[in-house]
């Protein structure tokens, strides 16, 4: 698994997120802040500066980030951001639709933002770790008709497949016949 290091803490790196830009307009961090103070709002919650800090790190950083890897990214902006307010705005962020929980196989929950984002997809590999993202038209439709279905006006989906990638499977040995 490739990693990369901020201060002393290893960040685990997974291929970068197939349809982004390299760099986020002023506009769209703006609209993006404008989705996050609304959702702020109905929940009952304050505007704050470190809430700002925190969704302006997020966005702009197109990796799959745990929760403490986010503190990390934060802190050189911020460094009196706590690690419970980096959690509690993921979650925040999740509600309103920015963020995404991603679950690969390494048991730590990490997060991609979703704002101007199209639908896409894991494969994750069971033995490294490693993933692939990928879009399928055909899941977008089964999505929509199972929403059809049950009355419900679909907004987003998760999809991910497990399995061993083909550099995993050339390290294994084969199995010969039983003599």
């Amino acid at each position: 698994m490739l990693c990369f290091f901020i201060g002393l803490l290893p960040m685990t790196t997974l291929p970068k997120r197939v349809d982004d830009q390299t760099e986020l307009s002023r506009e769209s961090i703006r609209e993006a802040e404008e989705i996050f103070n609304n959702h702020l709002r109905r929940v009952g919650l304050k505007h704050t500066g470190q809430r700002d800090a925190i969704l302006r790190t997020f966005v702009e950083t197109h990796d799959h980030l745990s929760t403490e890897e986010l503190h990390h990214l934060v802190q050189r902006s911020d460094p009196r951001v706590g690690f419970t307010t980096v959690y509690r705005t993921l979650k925040l962020l999740s509600e309103c639709g920015l963020a995404s929980e991603v679950a690969f196989n390494d048991g730590v929950t990490r997060y991609e933002h979703q704002y101007n984002r199209r639908s896409h997809h894991h494969m994750v590999c069971i033995e490294c770790g490693s993933s692939v993202e990928f879009f399928s038209s055909e899941v977008e439709k089964v999505e929509k008709e199972i929403g059809r279905k049950h009355h419900y006006a679909t907004s987003r989906h998760t999809f991910q497949v497990y399995g061993v990638c083909e550099l995993c499977q050339k390290k294994k040995p084969r199995r010969r016949g039983v003599r």
